[in-house]
């Protein structure tokens, strides 16, 4: 689970040595010289920082030294995306990647890796930014599906999709602006499904970049499902379609 470390000393140390810090919590009334250096050298390693009441240290630190500064230790390993790509590019089985545009709500983060690992999704890409931090409920959540499938963090989807473009990949948004259902997508070849966050949905620059927009129907008189839900019942469109 979720490693908490606090004092400036202690995450210094952390970021130096590489640890995956999921995020670091400042004292938004500290401003010490020691924090700005590890805020320094925290925006380089691209590591999500979040500056709060002192409160909040205190809770998070229990209480202990912690010189207006705290992190977590991600409780998995992130994979490089780079990577992921170059060494499934080594077999000829369709792949089927899962971005994950802004999605905070740590459930629905952990309910979709839980639904992503299931049906084989070849990885998980979401953003540094804005996306739910990777603690102990998600990977409850998750029933520890988090452990088995490789997730991506990068600092910007839009790289992310010019990557999966140059692989090959299609890249398809689902959004309830698109035209077409999702079972009139052809869902065989390598693709990567495109899923927005709760409130905002898939950004504009995601879905401009994006091949193609596929919809869920709805009939009833809630104009949405839940991202979870929705995501689930598109990964399991791709399953019957290559069944």
């Amino acid at each position: 689970m979720s490693t908490i470390i606090f004092g400036i000393h202690a995450v210094h140390e952390a970021i130096k040595s590489n640890q995956t810090l999921d995020k670091i919590f400042v004292d938004a009334n500290v401003q010490s010289a020691g924090i700005k250096d590890i805020l320094k050298l925290a925006e380089n390693a691209s590591v999500q920082i979040a500056y709060v009441p002192h409160q909040k240290i205190d809770k998070l630190a229990k209480d202990g030294n912690h010189q207006g500064i705290v992190a977590k230790i991600s409780p998995i390993r992130f994979h490089s995306l780079e990577a992921i790509l170059e060494e499934n590019q080594q077999t000829e089985k369709p792949k089927l990647y899962l971005i994950l545009d802004g999605v905070s709500d740590v459930r629905n983060f952990g309910a979709i890796i839980r639904t992503a690992e299931s049906v084989g999704v070849d990885a998980i890409i979401f953003p540094k930014q804005g996306s739910a931090s990777i603690n102990e409920q998600m990977v409850k959540t998750s029933t520890g599906a988090i452990f088995n499938i490789p997730l991506c963090k990068v600092d910007h989807i839009k790289d992310a999709l010019f990557y999966l473009k140059s692989y090959g990949v299609k890249t398809i948004a689902a959004t309830e602006k698109a035209s077409n259902l999702v079972y009139e997508m052809n869902l065989k070849d390598s693709i990567a499904i495109i899923m927005g966050s709760e409130g905002k949905g898939i950004s504009k620059a995601a879905l401009k970049m994006s091949d193609a927009k596929v919809k869920l129907p709805i009939y009833g008189e809630t104009s949405s499902l839940n991202v979870s839900v929705a995501c689930g019942a598109i990964l399991y469109e791709v399953v019957r379609q290559r069944l």
